[in-house]
């Protein structure tokens, strides 16, 4: 069961290219944002679309994958865990942000034709 804690797997569409920092000689981390979409039928009747966007954080040869062959608009899929964060601004505003650390990567839909 241990497997199964903190666990999260998304399928979705890039909205943004790769933006990929680096620290240090050797250390990259990319953040990408991926949408997912979910069709459902409201209480009318009526079709509705829902969608979602997820902050994506890769480190390491995922890092260098994404910054080879993603692009904005590409299907992936991602799967790792969910971190939450916070920091001060400037102006002492507390903010927080939840992303998906990515374990594994997944390039989906079709091979361009280049």
């Amino acid at each position: 069961m241990n497997a199964l804690r903190n666990r999260v797997q998304l399928i979705g569409n890039l909205g943004m290219d790769p933006e990929v920092k680096s620290f240090d000689k050797d250390k990259k981390m990319a953040r990408i944002s991926i949408a997912t979409n979910e069709v459902y039928y409201n209480a009318k009747g009526e079709k509705v679309q829902d969608t979602q966007w997820h902050n994506i954080v890769m480190w390491g040869k995922t890092t260098e994958i994404a910054e080879k062959y993603l692009k904005k608009g590409q299907e992936v899929a991602v799967e790792g865990k969910l971190v939450n964060r916070s920091w001060e601004t400037k102006e002492g505003e507390k903010r927080y942000a939840t992303e998906v650390v990515v374990n594994e990567l997944v390039m989906l839909g079709k091979k361009d034709a280049a």
